[in-house]
């Protein structure tokens, strides 16, 4: 964990909390396969501590942030990966996007009174109801977004990520997500196994073999159990090789993932000066308007007067 430092000028005041090592990247020199093992560490107690989330959609959103945290680390390119689902349960949205450098945030919209009609820990599919999820990948302003869509249909977020990988990109993959509140915070973790072409290091291996050793890399994946992936005590490369050693798995270098919420007065503004001096005064309670961040839940103020036209009433241009 990497803390400390200023924000920038106009920034909201959160956490610069960076996690120099929250995604591995390793493959396997055995099987077809590569993957990212992805341990958000005190940055998920961080982002999900913004907003005062009953724990069974905290977990549901740090498993998202972890899961989004993964597939960003795959980018090849300067931009974004996003993960939003819209359904007609007790929460309606939930968001989580990360940049290619690792910039992580994440959102989830509730009905507090719909939530409250459920007993126990609902499954992610009670919690999002009918709907679908998003899978977005934005390339940067040069190029065109990429966007996956499937409903939502299986009982967890890991389920929803399978459909995703079969039918959108088309390949067969292995997805374990945990989210939990540990003695230290919240901790969320995700391991991400995708099916490749195999290389094989000059070794002649039949399509039989391939699929032998996908099935016996996906089975070592599914063996890891949460504590496992939440405890810090145990250090990556070693979980890594305690899963994989009979598949040689070679460990990548980690890449950082931070506190990336990107909201900023600036931006704000720019956004209120879109709207007409009417929508201005009904936003205005006491002379001011208040804009708080979705993600990082941070109040910016402005006076009436200094943001768009000012209405007749104040002396303004009509």
């Amino acid at each position: 964990m990497i803390p400390g430092g200023e924000a920038e000028p106009g920034r909201a005041p959160v956490p610069i909390l960076t996690v120099p090592s929250a995604v591995r990247p390793f493959y396997l020199e055995a099987a077809p396969a590569r993957g990212q093992l992805v341990r958000l560490g005190p940055l998920a107690d961080a982002l999900l501590t913004r907003h005062a989330l009953p724990d069974v959609v905290a977990q549901l959103l740090g498993e998202a942030l972890a899961l989004t945290a993964g597939l960003a680390a795959a980018l090849k390119f300067e931009g974004s990966f996003s993960l939003q689902a819209r359904g007609d349960g007790p929460v309606g949205m939930l968001l989580a996007d990360c940049t290619g450098r690792g910039a992580l945030r994440g959102y989830a919209r509730i009905d507090a009174a719909a939530l409250a009609r459920f007993d126990g820990a609902p499954s992610a599919a009670r919690l999002l109801g009918a709907g679908h999820l998003a899978f977005t990948v934005d390339q940067g302003p040069e190029m065109d977004r990429y966007q996956g869509i499937v409903p939502l249909e299986g009982s967890s977020l890991a389920d929803l990520a399978h459909t995703w990988f079969r039918t959108s990109q088309q390949v067969e993959a292995a997805v374990k997500l945990v989210a939990a509140r540990t003695p230290a915070g919240w901790r969320a973790s995700a391991l991400l196994l995708e099916r490749i072409a195999f290389a094989g290091g000059g070794r002649r291996r039949t399509p039989e073999d391939d699929d032998e050793a996908w099935r016996t890399a996906v089975m070592l994946a599914g063996s890891a159990t949460g504590a496992e992936l939440l405890d810090e005590g145990l250090p990556a490369e070693r979980l890594l090789w305690r899963l994989f050693h009979e598949l040689d798995p070679r460990i990548q270098h980690a890449k950082p993932v931070s506190f990336g919420c990107r909201c900023s007065r600036e931006r704000i503004e720019r956004v209120l000066a879109g709207f007409g001096s009417a929508e201005l005064d009904q936003m205005a309670e006491d002379g001011a308007i208040t804009v708080t961040c979705e993600f990082c839940n941070v109040d910016f103020r402005f006076d009436r007067g200094d943001v768009g036209a000012a209405s007749p009433a104040d002396g303004g241009a009509a």
